[in-house]
């Protein structure tokens, strides 16, 4: 039963932590960035259960309870957290769509996931030793029942994996699931329970899971699900709420406005639009071409948009949109201007990634309208780089235009949304020779390969205007005269002195990392002018800071001669846990690059991340039973070079990886090959210090430890400093550096003292 409960452990594991990510991720629209910041919340509170209980499970004599009691501890925090991912918010005082700063995120995060990551860590300590117990009392056999609990555990988030992603999201929602792995949990639980000590325990435990299978069976866990999203969109009526494989969309109804949430941003509101942004920006771009007949709309162009577009004698209107299911949240909402953009024979909708749809395009288009208001993540920055200029002039007709939005000032800008401008600005030069900007609250780019829009002035605009017989209510050629007044543009102008030179890329997305410094100086001004000094960062310091972390480190074990194999194994595995979280961001980053959503693909990604893991430590088994206790050393520096060749490898790929039409089967080796080459380190770091003479619960306790420790640390530096500011190629970079310092030491730790 104890190989059943561990599967358990680790297939809840896994439901629990995708689970509770997304809902954060919904609350606190998160981004790629902000991702690294709620993976480290768990991965501190499952630091935190690892160190606690590998303390004491070697000096308590009721081991199966204390693993009983965090597995029911364990079903009832999943659910609780859930509803408090959704409610916490609110809880605080915020409404929904409101932003927040990091240091909220980290703590909600943190608090949300604590009870659920620490029992789920903690019982990874206790099935070690227990399992320890039930075999022969060897070293070989000490180190192995880590290992065979580490690939157990793995095998559960395996299936875990692969059942969220085909079944389980797009037919339950998320109390369905935690209710499900609750009543599982409980159930493989009953063995451990037969102790007369334990009987309290037991008749809570039955308990516990008569209810968790009643509210599954029932269908009583949707008044949890009902309950948790009015509290989470309390502004109003939630009309819809519905999740797919992209992500989530809530309608919520407040006075006669719908508002339409798409990952917890407000995206559409209607019947009454944002009248200024729709009649500026669904006007302007297509004036200032002499005859724009074939339109191409990316992202937010109902809600009053193509209702503009549509008052001119444009023959198509392709409007793309990635996620089928916000597009049929707008259809089911049957009132103007909804119904009658969606309905009209002149516009095609396209579900499809924007770049993607853009790639397998051979028509060109007149106009190109990025709706996108802000690169704040991945998904919209996409849009903003230099390689989709470059592949949007391609698909431009001589003379058409690109025309986007960025976040502006007409009295004053800071050095981040100077940084914005500016680095997008550079990036749209490279491939556009002319880009015009209309200063404002949102600043209007029109770029082409046509001087055209240089010349074209206010009243020809305006004459354009009545000649088409476009009526507007804003718009008028008083409006247009003060739009593009020159003086607006001198003053932007000006203003824009000493702005950044960086040129905003796919692999290099400086502008959503200024993005995070302007979101953050709303509500946290220490974070922000931490982040402004981080900013200055490259790759030279980059590495320095390496190099200095491990010559300290070095210094540590020189000085500490008989700890010196132990001490460079835990930092091995520091370095490990570092990579794989690191290297998990650098393949979910280019795969959000090249593919647009990473909202489905995390789950079979993490997954075979987990299989290699799995596999890892199961051919580490192997080649340990082959070899005395003084041979793991040497394992672990094989283990460690493979690993180094493996980050240049990704390196080498990161192109291909964007570009080919082969990349998806690609990324799914590579995370493989990842996770295989971190479970390879587990086994034989714990091996070597069982040959010291460490008990089990402290060996697999501390090792867990560090690696989580270390994949923690890589959540917030990677995620947040690393890849948005020197880019994925120099992480990979310092990653590798990395590596190469804790290789150099396992080296020098089996040099003889003698020698030294």
């Amino acid at each position: 039963m104890l190989t059943l409960a561990v599967l358990i452990i680790g297939f809840s594991g896994l439901l629990a932590q995708t689970v509770l990510l997304r809902e954060l991720l919904v609350s606190y629209l998160g981004n790629e960035l902000t991702l690294g910041i709620i993976l480290s919340g768990w991965l501190t509170g499952e630091a935190l259960g690892v160190f606690t209980i590998s303390r004491i499970i070697d000096r308590v004599a009721a081991k199966a309870g204390v693993f009983a009691l965090l597995q029911i501890i364990f079903s009832i925090a999943f659910p609780a957290s859930v509803y408090l991912a959704r409610t916490f918010k609110s809880i605080t005082g915020l409404a929904a769509g409101e932003a927040t700063g990091l240091p909220l995120i980290f703590y909600s995060a943190f608090l949300v996931m604590l009870p659920a990551a620490f029992c789920h860590a903690g019982l990874f300590s206790c099935g070690c030793k227990l399992f320890s117990l039930a075999q022969e009392q060897t070293q070989e056999a000490k180190a192995a029942s880590i290992a065979k609990i580490y690939a157990l555990e793995i095998t559960g988030t395996i299936i875990a994996g692969f059942m969220l992603t085909y079944v389980l999201l797009s037919r339950y929602d998320s109390f369905q699931i935690a209710f499900m792995a609750a009543a599982a949990s409980l159930l493989v639980n009953i063995p451990f329970l037969n102790l007369p000590r334990l009987k309290i325990l037991k008749y809570l435990n039955f308990s516990l899971a008569g209810v968790f299978i009643y509210l599954i069976i029932s269908g009583s866990s949707a008044y949890f699900q009902k309950a948790s999203v009015d509290k989470q969109f309390s502004s109003g009526k939630v009309i819809d709420y519905r999740n797919s494989v992209y992500g989530n969309t809530a309608v919520v109804k407040n006075e006669g406005q719908y508002t339409f949430f798409y990952n917890g941003v407000p995206s559409v509101v209607a019947p009454l639009p944002d009248i200024t942004f729709s009649e500026e920006f669904g006007n302007l771009p297509l004036l200032f071409h002499p005859e724009p007949k074939k339109i191409l709309i990316i992202g937010a162009g109902s809600g009053g948009l193509i209702n503009e577009i549509l008052k001119y004698s444009a023959e198509t209107i392709d409007y793309v949109e990635l996620d089928p299911l916000f597009i049929a949240a707008l259809k089911r909402i049957s009132i103007s201007p909804l119904k009658e953009e969606l309905t009209n024979a002149r516009v095609n909708i396209v579900i499809a990634d924007g770049r993607a749809f853009l790639r397998r395009q051979h028509s060109g288009y007149d106009v190109i309208l990025v709706g996108l208001s802000s690169p704040r993540d991945l998904s919209t920055n996409r849009f903003f780089t230099a390689d989709f200029f470059a592949l949007a002039a391609e698909r431009l007709n001589p003379g058409g235009i690109l025309s986007f939005c960025l976040p502006g000032s007409l009295t004053y800008l800071s050095s981040e949304l100077k940084n914005i401008n500016a680095c997008i600005f550079n990036a749209a030069k490279m491939s556009f020779p002319y880009v015009r900007i209309i200063p404002g609250d949102y600043n209007i780019f029109l770029t082409s390969t046509s001087p055209a829009i240089m010349e074209t002035g206010a009243g020809q605009l305006s004459g354009r205007l009545a000649s088409l017989n476009v009526k507007t209510n804003l718009l008028v050629p008083a409006h247009i005269e003060y739009r593009l007044n020159r003086r607006w543009a001198d003053w932007f102008n000006r203003s824009m002195a000493g702005a950044t030179t960086k040129i905003n890329r796919d692999t290099r997305p400086i502008a959503v990392f200024e993005s995070l410094i302007l979101w953050n100086k709303q509500f946290s001004s220490a974070v922000a002018a931490g982040l402004i000094r981080l900013s200055r960062i490259n790759l030279k310091i980059s590495l320095s800071f390496v190099i200095l972390a491990a010559y300290l480190f070095f210094l540590l074990i020189f000085f500490r001669r008989k700890k010196r194999q132990s001490l460079s194994a835990a930092f091995s595995i520091a370095t490990t846990g570092f990579f794989g979280m690191l290297i998990s961001l650098v393949i979910i980053f280019l795969f959000q690059i090249r593919y647009g959503s990473i909202y489905r693909e995390i789950g079979i990604l993490t997954s075979l991340f987990m299989a290699g893991s799995a596999i890892g430590s199961i051919i580490s088994l192997r080649l340990l039973a082959k070899k005395q206790d003084d041979h793991a050393a040497d394992l672990l520096i094989r283990v460690e070079a493979r690993i180094i060749l493996f980050i240049t490898t990704v390196i080498l790929l990161a192109g291909f990886l964007r570009y080919s039409h082969f990349a998806y089967p690609a990324f799914l080796i590579i995370s493989f090959i990842a996770g295989m080459l971190v479970g390879m380190e587990f086994p034989i770091a714990g091996r070597i210090y069982i040959s010291k003479g460490k008990p089990v619960g402290e060996t697999s306790g501390g090792l867990y430890f560090v690696d989580l420790a270390g994949g923690c640390l890589a959540g917030v530096l990677g995620g947040v400093l690393l890849l948005p500011v020197i880019g994925i190629e120099g992480t990979c970079l310092t990653l590798a550096v990395l590596k190469l310092s804790s290789l150099s030491m396992l080296i020098f730790a089996k040099i003889p003292q003698k020698k030294l």
